[in-house]
């Protein structure tokens, strides 16, 4: 399960440590211009060793495309790139080898595969979501010509400087907006626009909680109050944010007062903005000593050292962008809406 999407798909290689991690992008339209400087602008969001709290590995992430392009414009055929990395320190981790860290991957790997590449976290490091950047950046491209946006930001976090100082990780939220979305989108009852999106939001490390419009908060609603209910009014006044207001014109348009659903109704987009939070656990690499065992089943204690991030959250908000428009533009493709 290294591929995502139905008809716009990305799969993704590569470890923490291997030779290189890479990419290869399928169903991607002909004829689009790819923007490369959007491209490294939107890795650069997502680069290592820019604060005290993210990780200090120190990578070029310089992107070397191998196919699907001719002259910097997609021929339609499969887009395949890598990054090199060259900054991996296998030797900070050798004394975890046969060490299970507490809330990573390791024990679960371990069992599924039997195996485990124990080098900063193998396939389960957060270095393997770089390909999700660029995929997300060219689906961006593609849905900037059709007036989708896509925008995300962080709504809580921790202290994540005391954090630092104390050895400490804190997680928090990234709330996301989809502007620009037409009515209609989404593939009821198992691709629902909301399914798809908390399957993506969810393939991404620490992530532990997602939710649409309102989400969680709806539970403690009544209907009366959660209901969004549905006005007419005019397309103009809608572009211009007006929505208040009545009108019988000819550009007259359905749409709801309120937006508590987050701009999906069973499981279709209803053309407001598409509304979603995920929520971010600590980083589980700590370097206060904690407590666990080794292959063996013997009790150990470890402090995790090395280059580690202290919350995902500054680094991830260009994830969630990344994902939010693959799954838009792949609904979109599906629901043969828009041409490319």
């Amino acid at each position: 399960m290294n591929t995502l999407g139905h008809l716009f798909k990305l799969t993704t290689f590569g470890e923490s440590h291997g030779a290189a991690i890479g990419g290869v992008v399928d169903g991607c339209p002909s004829q689009l211009k790819l923007d490369f400087d959007f491209i490294e602008k939107e890795l650069l969001r997502r680069k290592t060793a820019q604060s005290s709290t993210s990780s200090q590995r120190q990578e070029p992430d310089k992107i070397e495309w191998l196919s699907g392009l001719l002259d910097g414009v997609t021929l339609g055929t499969p887009i395949a790139f890598i990054v090199r990395n060259v900054d991996a320190k296998s030797a900070d981790y050798e004394a975890l080898k046969d060490i299970y860290r507490p809330s990573h991957a390791d024990f679960t790997y371990e069992q599924k595969y039997g195996i485990r590449d124990w080098r900063g976290g193998g396939r389960a490091s957060a270095r393997t979501t770089l390909p999700i950047v660029v995929a997300g950046a060219i689906a961006k491209q593609l849905l900037d010509e059709k007036g989708i946006r896509i925008s995300a930001g962080v709504t809580c976090i921790g202290d994540a400087e005391q954090a630092r100082k104390e050895g400490d990780t804190v997680g928090g939220i990234v709330e996301c907006r989809i502007v620009g979305t037409p009515a209609g989108l989404g593939e009821p009852v198992f691709g629902k626009f909301s399914a798809e999106l908390a399957h993506a939001m969810f393939s991404l490390p620490a992530v532990k909680g997602f939710e649409i419009g309102d989400g969680f908060a709806l539970a403690k609603m009544r209907g009366s109050e959660a209901n969004d209910t549905f006005i007419n009014m005019d397309a103009r006044l809608w572009d211009a944010g007006l929505q208040d207001a009545r009108s019988g014109t000819e550009d007259l348009r359905i749409c709801t007062a309120t937006n508590h659903s987050g701009g999906i109704q069973g499981g279709i987009t209803n053309g407001n903005d598409v509304v979603f939070r995920v929520a971010f656990k600590p980083i589980p690499s700590i370097s206060k000593p904690q407590q666990t065992v080794n292959r063996a089943g013997e009790a150990c204690t470890i402090a995790i050292e090395g280059r580690h991030d202290v919350c995902a959250l500054p680094r991830a908000v260009v994830l969630v962008e990344a994902l939010a428009a693959m799954v838009t533009l792949d609904l979109v493709m599906m629901a043969k809406q828009l041409s490319f």
